[in-house]
């Protein structure tokens, strides 16, 4: 199911702080942190352009990485990065430690499939997506790379729930209290066409 674990180098960093930060970034390298697993978190530096790469390349929050600090090697999932809003490159990652049995949430994207056999969508109407991703607690070894809607048979003015989605085994929402909403198959304004009227119209357009 999920993508291949990749490896990346680091080193620990002795210094931390605003001013070393700003150097490790002129040298191409930027400061992460690696925490959890009732252990003390660790201050590391990573190539820019490395995990830059990573993250343009997708799917870098649902991934298992390998962090070899300094010969050791540390498996691991991203858990937040934030990018330069001007510059567009990684700023600084955190990491979370996991072991083979670790369970961990994470937002899995929603692809969504079928639309051309939603009765609903034919018709005119709109597919309204109230998440493009849902938190699920799975084992970190066999994260989903994304989750499938099958839009098959939808009609409009049908909402699609969480309990609609088969989930993959050993996932399971993080919202737990109520069958949350994934998207709606919302009316065209106009009202739906009926099947004649659609095909006079596309026969018009054609002219």
């Amino acid at each position: 199911m999920s993508h291949a674990t990749y490896e990346l180098k680091a080193e620990t960093r002795e210094r931390v702080g605003k001013g070393s930060s700003r150097e490790l970034r002129r040298n191409g390298l930027i400061p992460a942190v690696i925490y959890g697993d009732k252990q003390a978190p660790l201050s590391i530096a990573l190539s820019t352009k490395d995990v830059t790469m990573k993250i343009h390349a997708g799917g870098f929050m649902t991934t298992v990485a390998i962090i070899d600090v300094n010969g050791e090697k540390i498996r691991v999932l991203p858990k937040d990065y934030q990018l330069d809003p001007v510059r567009d490159f990684t700023m600084h990652v955190d990491f979370l430690r996991v072991s083979k049995d670790s369970q961990v949430s994470v937002a899995i994207p929603v692809h969504f499939e079928n639309e051309e056999k939603s009765p609903g969508l034919k018709q005119g109407g709109v597919l309204n997506i109230v998440r493009h991703d849902v938190e699920l607690n799975v084992p970190a070894d066999d994260i989903p790379e994304f989750l499938t809607v099958d839009l098959t048979g939808l009609k409009a003015g049908e909402t699609i729930h969480i309990s609609n989605i088969k989930l993959p085994k050993n996932a399971t929402p993080v919202i737990t209290d109520r069958d949350f909403t994934i998207a709606t198959i919302a009316a065209p304004a106009g009202g739906l066409q009926e099947e004649g009227e659609e095909e006079e119209a596309e026969g018009e357009a054609e002219e």
